[in-house]
This record gives structure tokens, C-alpha cells and sequence, in this order.
């Protein structure tokens, strides 16, 4: 009897950690989707091609290359549409903690993110050109989201970039 008892709580433990997953995952998915819509403002500034421009749109998969320092200014200059770094070009914790929450269940990936992200540019505070340093710091803060399991799937954002054309 107590087994039963038992492998019905080990299954309940086991689905609810796969819905926070998800919803962990979701909440990425918007965030990245809300802080690409920057993307389109910031081409000319950060002088992105057309073509890296297109390959942005595929940051979260496997063999995105960080190796074009345009990605980095681009990636800066939608940190600073969004109010996100301070003025020595470092993230802004509570502007971000806020970004961050300002999506659908935020809350429960913001400190989470922040931290990440904080992580990332203290093993990467020693480069002093800033679009350098921001993709150095968004190629660890990926490679951390795909390791904690928050980073969200290529199928996922296509399916909600989609979905999100047809209804504009």
C-alpha cells in the first residue's frame, strides 16, 4: 500500500516539475520574443546585413555562431531601447528584474535570468569593447539557459512568430 502512496506522490512531483519547466520555457519564449521587437529599430545603428539580421531570428539554436561584433551592438543597442544597461553599458538588475517580470508569469524567472546574465558578465568584464562583451555575455547567458533547461526550442518561437504574424 505504501508503495502505491508513494509512486503516486514520485508521479506528482514529477508532473509538476515538468509545468514549471514549460512554464519557465514560456516565459523565456516571450521574453526573447518582446526584446526582439527592438531588433528592426536597432539594424541601422548596430550596421547589421540583412543577412545576420535573419540569422538573429535563430539565436536559440545550436549552431548560431557569435562571431559577428554587429550581433553584439545590436544586441546593446536593444538593451538600451529597453532601458536595460546602465551607462557603463552593464545590465541594470532592477530594469531588467522589471522587463523581465513585465511578461506573462515573469516573476518566476526574473532573479533567475538576472542572475544568469549577472554571472555571465563577470567572466566577461575584462573586454572593453562593449559589442563584444554583451555577445560574449548573450553566448554564455545562452549556453547557462540551455543548461538550467530554460532555454526555449527554435519549434516553439517559430510556432509563436508565426501565429503572431496571422494575427496582425
Amino acid at each position: 500500500m505504501t508503495s502505491v502512496r508513494g509512486r503516486r506522490l514520485l508521479l506528482l512531483l514529477l508532473v509538476q516539475l515538468v509545468v514549471q519547466l514549460k512554464a519557465n520555457v514560456d516565459v523565456m519564449k516571450d521574453v526573447t520574443l518582446g526584446f526582439g521587437e527592438a531588433l528592426k529599430l536597432c539594424r541601422e545603428e548596430s550596421q547589421l546585413t540583412e543577412e545576420k539580421m535573419e540569422e538573429f531570428f535563430h539565436f536559440w539554436r545550436d549552431d548560431f555562431k557569435f562571431d559577428d561584433r554587429a550581433v553584439g551592438c545590436a544586441i546593446k543597442c536593444m538593451s538600451s531601447h529597453f532601458d536595460l544597461l546602465t551607462d557603463s553599458h552593464r545590465m541594470h538588475h532592477n530594469n531588467m528584474d522589471n522587463f523581465i517580470k513585465s511578461f506573462p508569469n515573469g516573476e518566476v524567472l526574473s532573479q533567475q535570468m538576472v542572475t544568469l546574465i549577472h554571472e555571465c558578465e563577470q567572466q566577461h568584464d575584462s573586454e572593453e569593447d562593449h559589442c563584444w562583451r554583451i555577445l560574449r555575455v548573450a553566448e554564455c547567458f545562452k549556453s547557462s539557459c540551455k543548461k538550467h533547461g530554460i532555454a526555449p526550442t527554435m519549434e516553439l518561437l517559430m510556432a509563436e512568430f508565426v501565429m503572431e504574424s496571422e494575427a496582425n
